[in-house]
């Protein structure tokens, strides 16, 4: 098999995947901390990283904090949810 061949197909795989984003919501009740700390413990985020997110998510209404398949996912959306933060899956 050449290398261009391999490329395609590796490019084929890569395209195949379904990704989907974990979308945190502003919610005007959460402090910033505890929005940080949350990213941190379910998301796997540095502290620099969950303080970008948490900006976001106050400046622009929401934030993607997380992508990949959605069975990855499910269970970090389920663990803000129990927060009581605002999260869901696209």
């Amino acid at each position: 098999m050449s290398s261009v061949e391999t490329e395609e197909l590796v490019l084929e795989d890569v395209a195949a995947v379904d990704t989907s984003k974990l979308v945190l919501h502003n919610d005007e009740v959460n402090t910033f901390d505890f929005v940080i700390d949350a990213l941190m413990q379910v998301c796997g985020h540095e502290r620099i990283q969950a303080e970008q997110c948490t900006l976001l998510v106050h400046y622009k209404g929401k934030c993607d904090v997380k992508n990949g398949e959605f069975s990855k996912l499910e269970p970090m959306c389920i663990a803000l949810l129990d927060r009581g933060l605002s999260a869901e899956i696209q």
